[in-house]
Formats: structure tokens, sequence, C-alpha cells
């Protein structure tokens, strides 16, 4: 690397290098897998020499002492989506919850409407020619960096060198922390009985047709699906994020993105969540193309697609179709993500499949069992996606298709897919309502 790019000049230590961020600040933390470490370590201990500072993200693995109560009045979380490592700050007041589209996320700072002091990054080592990759989490993290009046990286060794729209020079870097730690795993969790979610992956599959790029989401459910695409043929992946499950389709020769109609031969995403061997498989693999979100989950880039599939998931359902995936009644629970841009978007597509796909049946603390479908949705629950963008809801009893169809007809298909201790009362109360 030529000695022009002063990397050396530009090296300082965790400690040194959050002494940039000063009272008043906005700070953009990089979030997923991908958050810098030893960078938040030292910010928690620069908080108590600063005072409202604000940190801007989404979600965020791993420990979370930076939203602590004594971190109150220091540093103060504003988060686009809540991860539950900030979800009991952000009930109690001590964090801050901004509802956007994940496509507007970066928008928000690129466009000035949350303008940024500093951005504290986590990137591979440099190449050659002093490129750095921004590694498993690009999608909010490029533009947000590039707003940035400071950047602050962990440079780390282990970092994968993912390619795409991915790189940062390392002359845009303002101070440079050399790290070497593996990067966090992160397995996609159980979601209920793993029956019900087998049973709602093989119904989910059924309508993904040869040919389809897919969308899937986190959860248990979307990485399920992929076990069941075994005997299909020319599948692609256009989606915000992929774990482990799409390996053994390419190598299975079943994931060739042959037949997508916008980066054929790609798979497009803006974060990887998953294990080390996922992390070693995507590094300079030319198959896997890193962008924006701005970009990857653009509704009118998504439907450019052919055959686009979205598998998202929820919180509950009403007899109307309407979809709460962010909160439970009006306790806020997540975000909206990148829901309502992919079913929007393959909504948009020719031939797509827009689906939501969710477990019949919740358990609550007390051991009961409650309808996620659901005649009203509670009280102060936010919609997601509306009744008049959904079209298929799954669930491990079947799948109800929901387009061009009467609150009558809706609420008769989406009996029939919950489970059947609450058709009794989902008839009784749909009579209440007058939709049967």
């Amino acid at each position: 690397m030529s000695p022009a790019f002063n990397y050396q000049s530009r090296v300082a230590t965790a400690d040194e290098a959050v002494k940039v961020i000063q009272s008043g600040n906005r700070v953009f933390l990089t979030g997923n897998v991908s958050v810098p470490q030893t960078l938040l370590a030292a910010l928690v201990r620069h908080a108590p020499n600063v005072q409202n500072v604000e940190i801007c993200q989404a979600l965020t693995v791993g420990s979370a002492d930076y939203v602590a109560p004594e971190m109150e009045g220091h540093l103060r979380v504003n988060s686009m989506f809540i991860s539950a490592n900030i979800r009991k700050a952000v009930h109690e007041g001590r964090a801050d919850f901004t509802p956007v589209l994940l496509s507007e996320f970066p928008l928000l700072f690129k466009r000035g409407v949350l303008p940024l002091d500093v951005a504290l990054i986590h990137v591979s080592t440099p190449d050659e020619h002093g490129f750095c990759s921004l590694g498993v989490e690009v999608g909010l993290t490029k533009s947000a960096a590039e707003s940035a009046k400071i950047i602050v990286a962990e440079v780390n060794e282990q970092m994968p060198r993912t390619l795409g729209d991915s790189f940062i020079h390392v002359s845009r870097l303002t101070h440079i922390v050399p790290v070497n730690y593996p990067v966090p795993e992160h397995k996609m969790t159980a979601e209920g009985e793993s029956d019900v979610v087998q049973r709602i992956a093989g119904h989910v599959a059924s309508l993904i047709p040869d040919g389809a790029t897919m969308q899937l989401g986190i959860g248990s459910i979307p990485d399920a699906v992929l076990k069941f695409l075994v005997d299909k043929k020319d599948l692609g992946i256009h989606t915000e994020l992929f774990s482990d499950g799409v390996i053994d389709l390419v190598n299975m020769g079943v994931l060739t993105n042959a037949r997508k109609t916008l980066h054929p031969g790609k798979i497009l995403a803006g974060f990887i969540l998953g294990t080390q061997k996922l992390y070693s498989w995507v590094n300079d693999n030319p198959m896997v193309e890193m962008h924006p979100t701005e970009y990857v989950n653009d509704p009118f880039v998504i439907a450019q697609n052919e055959r686009m599939v979205a598998v998202n998931s929820a919180i509950e359902v009403d007899l109307t179709g309407q979809v709460c995936a962010d909160s439970i009644g009006p306790k806020l629970y997540s975000g909206v993500g990148g829901q309502l841009d992919f079913i929007y978007g393959a909504s948009r597509s020719k031939g797509g499949v827009p689906i939501i796909a969710l477990p019949s049946t919740a358990t609550m603390r007390d051991g009961t069992a409650v309808s996620k479908i659901t005649a009203m949705l509670k009280p102060g629950a936010g919609v997601v996606t509306s009744r008049n963008h959904v079209r298929f809801v799954v669930t491990e009893f079947g799948i109800a298709d929901l387009y061009g169809k009467t609150i009558r007809q809706r609420a008769q298909a989406l009996i029939k897919v919950a489970n059947p201790i609450f058709h009794d009362e989902l008839q009784r109360q749909a009579k209440e309502l007058h939709y049967i």
C-alpha cells in the first residue's frame, strides 16, 4: 500500500480515538454483528467526560453497556430498530426510537435530516490499493459513514472482505484502531416448536417457483424455508440479509442466480448474520455483492426482479389482513425493518409472491395460548403492512390468499389458517364485527 495513504499516521488506540467525540455530538454506530466492540467499550469509558451525545443505530448484537442507567445524561441511543439489548432502555425512557423504513434509514444521514459528527465503523484490513471492505455490514453503514465529518474505524484482521459497493478508502478514515478478534456469530433462533416452524416452511416453499429471486428476513422460519427448496431450480437471492443456509443451496446447484432479471449471477444483500463458516465463505466471493440498503431495499429496485418472493414475519394479523410486526399493543418491540420495502417490492414484481409467515399461536408467560390471528389488533398496535399491501398469510395450518378478496373472504380464509382451538371464538367475533 502506498505510503501516500498515511495509514500509520492515522493509527490510534481506541481510548485516543474516541476523544474526538464531544458533548452534543451525533454519532453513528454500525450494527448487527459488526458492532465495533473495542471502540464501543472505549466510548463507555469516555462517557463521563461528555454530555448529551446521541448515538444513532439500528439493530445491534451483543452487550449494551452504553445504554446502562449510569450513561443517562452522557450517552443517549436513538435507534431506528429496537434490538433486544436496548429494549428495556427504550421502555424505561432512557433511549429513543425513530420509526423509519429500512430503505430510508441511511438517507436520514445522507440527506442531512440527522447530520452526523462522527461515525464508528468496523472494516477489513486494506488491500494494496488502500480500500477497506465494510465486510458483514454494508447496507446501513456505507452511506452513514460517508456522511459523517469524522470516521473512526476498527480495522479487523478477521473481518471478511466482501465485494460489491462495499469499500471505503483509508484516506477517508480519520482514526484507525487495529484489532484482531472473530466477528461474532449469530445463529437463527428457534421460534416456537420445531415441527410448527417446519410446517410453516413447507407451506412457504410451495409458493416459491423455479427461477424465483428470494428475500428472507430474520428468524428461524425464513432459514427453515431454505431446507425445503432442494428440488427447485435456478433460485436467486436479493435480500437485506442472509445466513448460513444459502451455502448448501449454492453447493447443490439450486441457488445459481442465473434467472435473476437484476444482477444475474449475484447474491445481493445489505448485511450478513451467521457463523464463521459463512464469514469465510463470503470472503472475496465474487458471487456475493453487498450494497447500501437504500438500493437493496428500494421497492422499485426490488420490483425489477421477476418472480420476487418476500418472506417476512409478524406478531399478529387481524381478520382484515392488517399486519402488526413492530409492537405488542402500544409497547414498542422492534421496528418496521425491511418488511414493507420487500412486501411492496414483491407485489410490484412480475410473478411476485409477497408472504407473511407466522405461527398461529403464541404462549404467554402464564402458559396460556393466544391466537396470533385475531379479530382486531391489540389497542395501540402498529400496522407495518397494511391490509392493502398484504397478499399471502401462512401459518402451520395452511396458506390464506388475501389478494383481491373482500373482508368477508379474508376473514374466512384467515380463520381457516388459525389454530382450530380458536375457530369458534374467531367466528363469533367476526360475526359481531359484521365481517361474515
